[in-house]
């Protein structure tokens, strides 16, 4: 079975960090270029998820753009979105799986390189890895891995598609990408001032084209 193809910058979109819905970003994360993007939330009701989600995945079905939902395996089932992003403690991968079937997406978050063995063995498309650096999107965070920290990573994983993520910038993800990820995924940097989104999208994709 061929390896998942990751775009070279992943955004992540969350409305607290940029003060507009989802629908609103995705719109400008897609005219800035982005291929993949997922959706955050761990702050709205269920319901309120739900309908901030279906409405980022009418934009991203009108551009044909894949979705990802963070965390949600009921959302990302009941919306028929490409895929959900998992973390360590939510449902286990092999469960999601199993209620999305075989052409779901499936990412996992790992933190460290024991983590990121282990899941190798597990029924997913992609490992994150992360925090590479300091990061302010994310509650009780873990220390930061580091460039060294992704190099082993990288080394420890073979080929299969690796995602850093954790302080990511426009300064460092030419960084994260030499040391051998396969995509940056993107979260304050690119989307905390709205107004320049999809300016932004396109400066960071443009030497990479």
């Amino acid at each position: 079975m061929p390896l998942f193809v990751l775009p070279k910058i992943y955004p992540i979109t969350d409305v607290r960090i940029s003060g507009i819905p989802h629908a609103e970003q995705f719109q400008k994360l897609i005219h800035g270029g982005s291929e993949l993007i997922q959706i955050r939330e761990k702050h709205f009701s269920p319901r309120d998820f739900y309908e901030s989600a279906e409405a980022a995945l009418a934009v991203a079905r009108q551009n044909k753009v894949r979705i990802v939902i963070n965390d949600r395996v009921d959302i990302a089932l009941a919306l028929k979105a490409d895929g959900v992003h998992l973390g360590q403690d939510d449902l286990p991968p092999e469960y999601a799986r199993r209620i999305l079937g075989p052409d779901a997406i499936i990412g996992f978050s790992t933190h460290s390189v024991r983590q990121a063995v282990e899941a190798l063995h597990l029924p997913i498309d992609y490992i994150a890895i992360g925090p590479i650096f300091l990061t302010k999107t994310k509650a009780n965070p873990d220390l930061p891995l580091g460039i060294d920290g992704l190099l082993e990573v990288r080394k420890a994983t073979g080929d299969f598609p690796l995602v850093a993520i954790g302080g990511i910038t426009s300064e460092n993800f030419k960084q994260v990408l030499n040391a051998g990820a396969d995509s940056a995924a993107m979260i304050g940097d690119l989307i905390s001032d709205p107004g320049v989104i999809t300016q932004k999208m396109r400066q960071l994709l443009h030497p990479l084209n």
